[in-house]
């Protein structure tokens, strides 16, 4: 009784839904069934019976082989309109059998998780690439699997709220041709730190020209000491566009961030401080700007 309870249960939690192979299995029945039917073949009889004992238990196991399964969704790296990242979900198996054949599903992306050993978690990253900037659902999501036959989709969804923030897609001008444009000192340049590719914003005094002579144009690169003040960006002046000042922007926050420059963004209605906000409050505020 225990059995059948827990059975029952795991039932309640997942859904089924027809696949291509479940009309292919039903004509093979029909053709099987008219043939003894009319031929009176022990061989037909023995193949529809066969044919038939599979087709009956594939959904419970099928069930039990997703239906314990539980999934969660941990959280997302960074995300970038356009550009591809993972999201963090975990999987735990706390049945003593092994599950097979499992995916995992969010919309239109999905990953394969093949199979997962009792008593386990697992994590799965999730490719992403979103579309647009912004708050967005990932969801819904699931889990999937046609384990054994392939002639019944099982689906087990994941309850858990799957809410990210997409931030806008880092593009735009490079920093340093900012500051070379705005010709402001920001820092103290020491050693020789070898060569870069030039990028076209450089001064031309800094151009390696034995590097040219060998088809390659590479400028010289100096190490900045320290930094002696805080660079400030402007939203209306920093291109023509809001989705491209947005783009700009972050771009701008990701190489100070990397670089360890402190900085001040001049929005419409009011300024953001890396020093007192932080970046990733700085990038959700150009996100749901």
């Amino acid at each position: 009784m225990s059995f059948l309870h827990t059975f029952l249960q795991t039932y309640r939690r997942v859904e089924q839904h027809a696949t291509r192979y479940t009309i292919l299995v039903v004509l093979l029945l029909v053709g099987l069934f008219l043939e003894a039917y009319m031929h009176n073949f022990n061989l037909v009889y023995i193949t529809l019976f066969f044919l038939f004992a599979a087709v009956l238990t594939a959904a419970p196991l099928g069930i039990l082989n997703i239906g314990r399964l539980e999934a969660g969704f941990e959280g997302c790296g960074r995300l970038f309109a356009k550009r591809e990242s993972h999201c963090r979900f975990n999987v735990k198996n706390p049945s003593p059998a092994t599950a097979w054949g499992i995916a995992l599903w969010c919309k239109d992306q999905s990953q394969p998780l093949s199979s997962i050993e009792p008593q386990t978690v697992i994590r799965a990253n999730l490719p992403i690439v979103p579309k647009r900037r912004g708050r967005m659902a990932l969801g819904p999501c699931r889990l999937e699997s046609r384990f054994p036959l392939s002639t019944i989709r099982f689906v087990l969804p994941i309850e858990a709220r799957c809410e990210v923030v997409v931030y806008p897609e880092p593009k735009g001008k490079p920093l340093q041709s900012y500051l070379q444009r705005i010709r402001t000192h920001y820092g103290e340049e020491t050693d020789f730190d070898g060569l870069v590719h030039y990028s076209g914003s450089q001064s031309a005094s800094r151009i390696h020209w034995p590097s040219v002579a060998k088809g390659e144009t590479m400028v010289k690169h100096f190490i900045t000491e320290h930094e002696t003040q805080t660079l400030r960006f402007d939203f209306k002046s920093c291109a023509k566009s809001d989705e491209a000042r947005l783009s700009q922007l972050t771009l701008w926050a990701l190489e100070c961030e990397k670089r360890g420059l402190p900085f001040i963004i001049r929005m419409p209605h009011g300024e953001l401080d890396s020093r007192k906000e932080g970046i990733d409050a700085i990038l959700e505020t150009l996100a749901t700007y």
